[in-house]
């Protein structure tokens, strides 16, 4: 019976090594849990800041495309500005040039009759 008994005694043992292996899995399963828990709560934390850094690009986008737009309108506005000065000063200046030119090209004439020419 000594060797039922040493043989109930391995048998003992290695359920009792087992049962230890088996205590070490369950509790590194329940660390990885833990740990499982806490990275799917950063990673739903790094989601909502994504979505914030990506609504405030938008925005920050839009913003510059509107300064650009807004220069581009005023760059635009400048240069129609100063052409429209240089058309007006060039229409002017031909302007007074044509009537200064037409009116003394030639003698003036006289069109009051004079004293010598009624006859007296």
């Amino acid at each position: 019976m000594e060797n039922g008994k040493s043989r109930l005694q391995q048998a003992q043992d290695n359920v009792d090594e087992v049962k230890v292996i088996m205590m070490d899995n369950l509790n590194k399963a329940e660390e990885r849990t833990g740990k499982l828990g806490e990275l799917e709560n950063r990673a739903d934390v790094l989601l909502e800041q994504s979505r914030g850094f990506a609504k405030t690009a938008g925005k920050v986008k839009r913003k510059k495309q509107w300064e650009n737009n807004k220069l581009k309108i005023l760059i635009f506005g400048i240069v129609s500005g100063v052409i429209v000065v240089i058309i007006l000063v060039a229409i002017l200046t031909s302007t007074d040039f044509n009537s200064a030119t037409t009116g003394s090209d030639g003698p003036e004439e006289n069109t009051t009759p004079s004293a010598d020419s009624q006859g007296n």
